[in-house]
């Protein structure tokens, strides 16, 4: 009787500790829904923790230095590719 008391206990334990991690990752969720600021979602932005809306424009931030570096690049190349156009053509010419 005991041994099953025990076991009844640690159930209800271990479903309450599950319990509460998943509340947990819901409101990390909540937060990552929130992607872009506008009018629309002011009031979920400032319902946010200061936290999460630091972690958010950090995120933000990141993602527009990761744009800029691949919109460079491309730059770059296309740059380097009309030069070698222009130098070829300098060259047959002459």
């Amino acid at each position: 009787m005991l041994l099953i008391l025990v076991i009844i206990f640690l159930f209800i334990i271990i479903f309450f500790k599950n319990f509460f991690k998943f509340n947990k990752k819901q409101n990390v969720l909540k937060a990552k829904k929130l992607i872009t600021f506008n009018k629309k979602n002011l009031n979920n932005w400032m319902n946010l923790t200061k936290k999460e809306r630091y972690d958010l424009l950090k995120k933000n931030s990141l993602d527009y230095m990761d744009k800029r570096k691949v919109l460079l690049d491309e730059i770059r190349n296309e740059y380097k590719k009309i030069s070698r156009e222009n130098s070829e053509g300098n060259i047959k010419k002459k």
